[in-house]
């Protein structure tokens, strides 16, 4: 029998199915639409993941005041800048401020490029009779632009030579005070200041360090809050890592790790950390998907043991007149095929659908960088082609006992079936 011939007579027979094919198909179409679904926004937070934390800059390393064990994990935030990058310090351990000694200390630690103090505090920001607390970070302006992953929206970055000189995000500018033009005087804590850069998103807000320094009596004259770090190799982070906490500990005094008052920060090391943790997500969540494709095969199978009952008689025509024991159980594996065919293209257009609102329910009801995340979802040919083949095989395999079955029964039997 030729395959066209087989093909029609699989078609028919699921034409003609009754109820329950369509509910086993239903079941497929459930469980490929959760899978490409589930996998799209996985694969989506998985890439969102990734690219948020390159703009964290993995080249910058982030030493503060205080001893964390969750050293790679720390500062996934600081308004997506390194200073002001903060962990939980150690409530046993008493925090001890960095100093100027300790920069001049990791200055000479080998793959160390720039070496940045800062120092940040709470204050008062007034502009056009409307006042609100923002937090300011002091940092040296000719190194700041070297070490900052900031981007400049309108304006320029703060020099060497700037003293009463701001920079401010476009999210503070726009959102909170409506609308901060380039060259605008704002007040912060009674001082006059000249906004000449501006970042692009955010509310962070900038000033030279000695200023900072001069505004806040609550900054220490030659103490920092942070100490940024822009090292050479990204290869060598971890090793520079080391490096810096055996020197640092040397020069604060420090035998025992026990001891240690101060945490550096990895962001090489939370990236790998987090993109593990999506991809075990992933696959935690594609394992919950794939138990409705399970239960969808056995429909399957369910189906096609009854399907070869209620055909007993036509089986038995068909080998009454020719067919062989391979054409019966041809037309039975096309025609289970066939329902995980039309199971996995249903799935598929119901997982694109699924997924984009999920993704767009997510985005809307979920804000920061989370709903960001989770919003985004990464839909490819390769995964929609995948799914439909996968769904394809698994009906061919649930089928395949039926349909030998089937090819087996003897043509008198078969006739006599009631």
């Amino acid at each position: 029998m030729r395959l066209k011939k087989s093909f029609q007579l699989a078609w028919n027979i699921l034409i003609h199915s009754k109820l329950r094919s369509w509910l086993t198909i239903l079941g497929i179409v459930i469980g490929i639409a959760a899978v490409v679904s589930i996998v799209s926004i996985s694969v989506g937070a998985e890439q969102q993941l990734e690219e948020g934390l390159g703009d964290l800059g993995a080249d910058i390393l982030t030493i503060t005041p205080g001893f964390s064990k969750a050293r790679g994990m720390t500062g996934f935030g600081g308004g997506g800048s390194p200073p002001g990058m903060s962990g939980e310090a150690n409530s046993e351990q008493e925090t001890k401020n960095l100093t100027i000694k300790d920069v001049n200390v990791i200055k000479t630690i080998a793959n160390v490029d720039y070496v940045m103090g800062s120092v940040s505090s709470q204050g008062e920001m007034t502009y056009s009779g409307k006042t609100t607390s923002v937090r300011v970070t002091g940092v040296e302006g000719n190194v700041w632009k070297e070490i900052s992953i900031e981007e400049i929206e309108s304006g320029r970055m703060l020099i060497g030579s700037d003293t009463y000189s701001i920079i401010i995000g476009s999210g503070l500018s726009n959102s909170i005070f409506d609308e901060i033009p380039l060259n605008s005087k704002v007040t912060i804590e009674g001082k006059s200041f000249k906004v000449v850069g501006i970042l692009n998103g955010g509310n962070s807000v900038y000033i030279p360090i000695e200023t900072a320094r001069e505004v806040f009596e609550d900054i220490g004259e030659d103490e920092f809050d942070s100490i940024s770090v822009k090292i050479k190799d990204v290869e060598l982070a971890e090793d520079t890592v080391l490096a810096i906490e055996e020197k640092l500990m040397m020069s604060r005094s420090i035998l025992n790790e026990d001891e240690k008052d101060f945490t550096v920060t990895n962001p090489s090391a939370m990236q790998e950390t987090m993109q593990e943790t999506m991809k075990t997500m992933s696959i935690f969540l594609g394992a919950i998907a794939a138990i409705s494709l399970i239960v969808g095969a056995i429909g399957i199978a369910n189906t096609m043991f009854t399907s070869v009952l209620e055909k007993t008689k036509e089986i038995g025509i068909m080998k009454a007149i020719g067919a062989k024991n391979k054409d019966i159980m041809k037309i039975f594996l096309i025609n289970s095929a066939l329902i995980g065919f039309v199971g996995g293209l249903g799935g598929v257009i119901f997982g694109v659908f699924g997924s984009e609102l999920i993704g767009s329910m997510v985005s809307s009801n979920t804000t920061g960088s989370m709903g960001r995340m989770l919003g985004n979802t990464a839909i490819t040919w390769g995964l929609l082609i995948g799914a439909l083949l996968f769904s394809i095989i698994i009906g061919m395999i649930a089928g395949a006992i039926p349909a030998y079955r089937a090819s087996k029964l003897k043509p008198v039997d078969a006739l006599r079936y009631e």
